[in-house]
């Protein structure tokens, strides 16, 4: 089992409670971890047994488009899309930031971690 990250994915997207949140919008990072079994693609040097990492892009960024209110929301939709659509992926974990919060002070950002299994 190997695990196979993309990392630092930057979206300017409309999620957020705040009414000027889903106008304005704002910067989120996404992280992204995936447990696959990677072996026959050590042997076979063949993509078709792994993941492609621009599909999986892909996904996440058509995911981070459809605005939700809460970060939750959109990371568990990515990670049930990444997870129906990829075979080769076991469980996943992902990280979204939410880059300058308006919560009244200077913050950097607010993020969760969710994770799913098969």
């Amino acid at each position: 089992m190997s695990v196979i990250s993309i990392e630092g994915m930057e979206f300017y997207a409309y999620h957020g409670c705040f009414e000027e949140e889903q106008v304005v919008g704002t910067w989120f990072e996404v992280d992204l971890f995936m447990n696959v079994d990677t072996l026959e693609a050590e042997q076979q040097d063949d993509l078709k047994k792994t993941v492609n990492y621009q599909q999986v892009y892909q996904v996440v960024k058509r995911e981070m488009m459809l605005p939700s209110k809460l970060l939750e929301h959109v990371g568990n939709r990515i990670l049930t899309a990444i997870c129906s659509e990829f075979s080769t992926i076991q469980s996943a974990q992902l990280k979204i930031k939410k880059k300058n919060p308006p919560l009244g002070g200077k913050i950097n950002f607010v993020s969760i971690l969710l994770e799913q299994k098969r």
